[in-house]
């Protein structure tokens, strides 16, 4: 219980009774004391109440937490101003490696003769008086880089080009808002490449043909970043059920397109998700 000087105090010059929470008395006008008490909020700690003597233990702790938040602010700050970078421009590496899928994939309806110089496919050759058929590059290098924009005939053809393709379009489009015009080029063509090689090397006669192993390239780096956020149980913005049915979609091509390669997929996909965990880390140290 509140004592009585807790209630009240007395005029030194009237002797009447006022409030403790006044500087001066209502009825003379006599100054009571220089500055009014603080008053205690509800709830809150005693302001009277001497502060509690921190520990070595409680010290190391508050410091730890206060330096983790300043770090993870001021890397937030930074993934933020290292994504802004290519935000507000203009994705044209997407761009020109979805107009050049569609141009190709036109030109081949018209002349169908385009796709010999651009796939990897197998080729009839003389041996002799024999016929046989011969894989690889057949000394054209350059197929490495125009495979991803060769599609072969048929009606799921057309199919197989527009899944591709707009996969291409929209992690492409997502990758440059990241990370720039350079990288994308460079996961589409690096993951093309590489899918191919592994393809050669694995196949007698391999056929690849398509950009499901750019796509799934594309797809892989942009979903990196939120993989290994997810993996230490924080929270990430990105949509990993829609970019994992994409992947899926084009992993399941193979088996109803023989033109698609499901190995050059595989190794495409892979190498997405090894740079984007790569390019991961320098945007959250501010590089």
């Amino acid at each position: 219980m509140s004592s009585g000087a807790d209630l009240f105090v007395v005029c030194k010059q009237c002797g009447s009774e006022v409030s403790p929470y006044i500087t001066e008395c209502p009825y003379c006008g006599n100054r009571l004391r220089r500055r009014a008490p603080k008053l205690p909020r509800a709830g809150g700690p005693d302001p009277v109440a001497k502060p509690r003597r921190m520990g070595v233990g409680s010290l190391l702790g508050r410091t730890g937490r206060a330096s983790r938040g300043r770090a993870g602010a001021s890397e937030r700050r930074r993934t933020r101003e290292y994504s802004d970078r290519w935000a507000t421009s203009r994705p044209y590496a997407t761009i020109a490696l979805v107009a050049i899928g569609c141009a190709s994939f036109i030109a081949a309806r018209a002349e169908f003769s385009v796709l010999e110089h651009i796939e990897i496919a197998p080729e009839v050759a003389l041996s002799g008086t024999t016929v046989v058929l011969r894989g690889g590059l057949h000394g054209d290098w350059w197929r490495l880089l125009t495979y991803p924009f060769a599609y072969g005939s048929g009606g799921g053809a057309g199919v197989y080009a527009f899944v591709a393709i707009l996969a291409t379009g929209l992690f492409g489009w997502l990758v440059e808002r990241r990370q720039g015009p350079a990288v994308v080029t460079a996961v589409f063509f690096g993951a093309s490449v590489l899918g191919a090689l592994a393809a050669l090397a694995a196949y007698q006669l391999p056929f690849v043909d398509g950009a499901n192993a750019g796509a799934l390239g594309l797809i892989g780096c942009w979903a990196a970043p939120d993989l290994r956020t997810l993996r230490s149980g924080a929270h990430y913005e990105g949509d990993l059920l829609g970019a994992g049915a994409f992947a899926a979609l084009l992993l399941a091509v193979p088996f109803a397109r023989p033109e698609a390669s499901w190995l050059a997929g595989v190794v495409g996909g892979a190498v997405g998700l090894l740079l984007g965990g790569g390019l991961a880390r320098p945007s959250r140290e501010g590089i």
